[in-house]
């Protein structure tokens, strides 16, 4: 990277290399196999069932007690012995993530970005999504573009949807002459609509900056033939802003410095930053998908094994 130091990445930016060493925590974060199946936090499991209609696995010697439906009278004709057919019903759950990285994700008040949060939680899902046997495939975007991912079985995929986010992730700087694109997100949901057809997990990763109306009806699309998430990624400042210290705030060639010492700032910033976020979790409640709140000042990895550990125990 030209732009950033080694020190820079997990805090300020991510590179490929960073998010696939994540595959390491996604072993760790494996959801128990007591889940419920139900949950949306379940994958492909193969059951015992086996019948018309489901996936095949296998042509196999006849043994009594076989539904002799199942014969395949013409691989038994060829070899001289009953063969049957044999199925084995699969709950296949592709995993989508719709992964934000928008100027305004690239806001950081402590240990790291909102845009390198996301891009581990991206990370951390598509692995454990991949270790289960399952798709995973994303939809990624900033303010300009978008990328979508078909969702694919296979390491391959896993590495190149790493590659859009790390890609996206770099190119975000505080002098960057992109313009913030709210509309994008409702954008990126559209672009989701189109790859989950049915039964898909999809996780929105997002500061939901933009998110209205449409917002709402479009997750909710969503919601109605798949099993949605939202993981808001919030900087601490939303919730507190500093009584002191100063950061500097650039929208393109402007940048403001805010003096948190100054009450006269603080005050204002800080009713502003509890509004957007009140605004924001009423929006995702009245959504009715689960959300998961995570923040840039303590370790990804930490948070989402809190989270989903929480989850899975509230499904069951």
């Amino acid at each position: 990277m030209a732009r950033a130091q080694i020190s820079d990445i997990g805090t300020v930016y991510v590179t490929p290399a960073h998010l696939m060493r994540m595959e390491a925590d996604a072993r760790r974060l494996a959801v128990p196999p007591h889940r419920p199946n139900q949950s949306v936090l379940s994958g492909r499991h193969a059951s015992r069932l086996r019948g018309r209609g489901l996936n095949f696995e296998e042509i196999r010697a006849y043994v009594p007690g076989d539904d002799l439906r199942y014969l395949d009278w013409k691989a038994s004709s060829r070899v001289g012995r009953a063969l049957v057919r044999s199925y084995t019903e699969e709950r296949d759950r592709p995993a989508l993530f719709v992964v934000d990285q928008r100027i305004s994700m690239f806001y950081g008040t402590q240990r790291a970005m909102k845009s390198v949060v996301a891009a581990e939680i991206a990370a951390l899902g598509a692995w454990m999504a991949f270790r289960a046997g399952d798709r995973a495939g994303a939809v990624v975007f900033d303010d300009g573009r978008i990328e979508a991912m078909r969702p694919h079985r296979s390491r391959a995929r896993v590495q190149a949807l790493l590659g859009a986010v790390a890609r996206c992730n770099q190119a975000l700087r505080a002098d960057s002459p992109v313009r913030p694109n709210p509309g994008q997100l409702d954008a990126a949901l559209r672009a989701a609509l189109h790859l989950a057809t049915h039964d898909y997990l999809v996780c929105v990763i997002s500061d939901f900056l933009g998110a209205g109306d449409h917002t709402l009806a479009l997750m909710r699309e969503l919601a109605s033939h798949n099993d949605v998430m939202a993981a808001l990624v919030f900087d601490p400042s939303a919730r507190a802003v500093p009584s002191s210290g100063k950061i500097v705030v650039t929208e393109g060639e402007l940048q403001v410095e805010l003096d948190f010492r100054q009450r006269s700032i603080r005050e204002p910033l800080s009713a502003m930053f509890d509004a957007r976020q009140h605004d924001v979790v009423e929006l995702l409640q009245r959504c009715g998908v689960p959300m998961l709140a995570i923040d840039t000042g303590q370790p990804t990895v930490m948070q989402v094994a809190r989270l989903l550990g929480r989850y899975a125990r509230q499904r069951a």
